[in-house]
């Protein structure tokens, strides 16, 4: 699907409230579908990238894991030629390092991946966007409350404001309103309002921070440039070190990035946050800082929760709504999956929407089957969030109902990282991975006999090995029945 299909569009309407990353790609989506699309957000978009103020968290790095790349490109092909053009870098054949407290992993990087800003990204998405016939964009306009039939079963548009002081309210009608607004949606406020009742959200309790500082890369030092693409020194829940992450973006440029969950929160003066990354393990980032010129002072960003909502409860859902992106859950930045996420909702949808044709539905039974297709895919990137930050004092979980084997998901990713990197043993470091960049699905690396070989392998998995066969009565496969959820592949299924 590289061009809309205009014999499958419809004569109707469709609104999306927010345009960023996840707004653009449901754009992109409902315009093989509808007649017109209208994306509208707060922010002017800028005449060139930029970070803009509706993206509070833009100026921080932001990747690609490879099937968020594979999903973009599929939707906007040859993107990545038009990021290389505005100064973006290629990673292929780049050393990468890994360095984590069980020992390190280093050498070139086998694929093409593009490095960019989020600034960078937007742009070129945006532009490929615009040039889309049926799709316009409404920027400087914010929705203030949703539209509905009298009986408050189907929701019939937006009622729209211009951000200036002038700005009036509008009534935009729409077939479909999809809300992709972010951390800052309204949505669950405009149901209630509604006179709805929306179900409890689950919380991360994470208090995380993250600093991040941008370098120049001086005249006489390119050789940086052709040399690394990143280096990633994790940091060790039991010590409370910051995680430090090297890279280099765009345009002679680098990016460094301080972070840590748990209320501890990395520096943002100039002077303790060199002191910072001087401290972290190895000699290869604090020499190839010292080889670069600092371009600004560096910048914090704080998340105190994770959510992970759930509308796919709610009985009373009306009809002609959907949610997308960050308005319905959030995720540890740290694991680069936000964009990932949004990419396989898009992809969700579009699936939803030719089942539709196909097989039409009465709504508002559409809506809520779309709804719970996209918790489908929300759930094991969540899930791994938790169990990654759960590690680190000073973290909690709240939720409805407790997470399923959590508590093992916690030990054995940790002890599968412990492997992995212990050995060298590259197997278990691509599936560490590929799971935890939602390539594959978590039971991937829960088969009996994986789990078997890794737990042998330390005091403390054998420990837990011996815990998992008491819990299956003997039989290891019984006990992980038990414990490990039932991820559904639907979450891991291509349009």
């Amino acid at each position: 699907m590289n061009t809309p299909d205009n014999g499958n569009r419809e004569k109707r309407k469709a609104l999306v409230i927010g345009g960023s990353i996840g707004g653009l790609l449901a754009a992109r989506v409902l315009a093989d579908f509808y007649e017109e699309v209208l994306v509208i957000d707060k922010d002017e978009f800028p005449l060139e990238p930029a970070d803009r103020s509706g993206t509070p968290h833009g100026y921080h790095p932001h990747r690609f894991t490879q099937r968020g790349k594979t999903i973009f490109e599929r939707y906007f092909p040859g993107y990545e030629e038009d990021l290389l053009q505005l100064g973006a870098l290629s990673s292929l054949n780049k050393t990468v390092t890994n360095t984590n407290e069980y020992g390190t992993i280093s050498g070139p990087y086998p694929r093409s991946d593009i490095k960019f800003t989020r600034a960078l990204l937007e742009w070129v998405i945006r532009e490929r966007v615009k040039r889309i016939p049926n799709v316009s964009l409404l920027p400087g306009h914010e929705a203030v409350r949703l539209m509905s039939t009298p009986d408050r079963k189907k929701v019939t548009g937006a009622v729209v404001r211009g951000r200036s002081r002038s700005g009036e309210e509008k009534p935009y009608p729409a077939d479909l309103v999809i809300d992709t607004g972010g951390r800052l949606s309204g949505l669950t406020k405009w149901l209630e309002f509604m006179g709805l009742k929306v179900p409890p959200s689950d919380y991360l309790n994470v208090d995380l921070g993250y600093s991040t500082r941008r370098y120049k890369v001086p005249a006489g030092k390119e050789h940086l440039i052709q040399e690394w693409d990143v280096i990633n020194i994790a940091g060790q829940p039991a010590r409370g070190t910051f995680t430090g992450v090297l890279s280099f973006i765009e345009n002679n440029r680098a990016e460094m990035l301080l972070y840590r969950p748990g209320g501890q929160y990395p520096p943002t003066r100039d002077d303790e946050y060199e002191k910072a990354a001087a401290a972290l393990p190895g000699s290869a980032l604090a020499e190839i800082l010292g080889e670069l010129e600092p371009a600004a002072s560096p910048r914090g960003f704080r998340v105190p929760q994770l959510y992970r909502r759930h509308f796919e409860q709610m009985t009373d859902w009306p009809a002609g709504l959907l949610v997308l992106g960050d308005a319905f859950c959030i995720y540890d930045p740290i694991f680069g999956q936000g964009m990932t996420v949004a990419a396989i909702e898009a992809e969700a949808l579009e699936a939803c929407l030719r089942k539709q044709i196909l097989e039409p539905a009465p709504s508002p039974e559409f809506e809520r089957s779309v709804l719970r297709r996209l918790q489908d895919v929300i759930e094991p990137a969540w899930w791994l969030n938790c169990a990654a930050d759960l590690r680190w004092e000073g973290v909690s979980y709240s939720g409805a109902v407790p997470l399923m084997g959590i508590e093992f998901g916690r030990r054995y990713m940790n002890l599968v990282l412990k492997y992995a990197t212990g050995e060298k043993n590259m197997k278990f470091f691509g599936l560490y991975w590929a799971v935890n960049t939602l390539s594959l699905p978590p039971d991937h690396l829960f088969q009996p006999d994986l789990v078997r070989e890794v737990l042998s392998s330390s005091g403390e998995g054998r420990a837990l090995l011996d815990e998992l066969l008491r819990e299956g009565s003997g039989c290891l496969s019984a006990a992980l029945g038990k414990i490990v959820p039932a991820f559904s592949e639907t979450a891991y299924e291509t349009v």
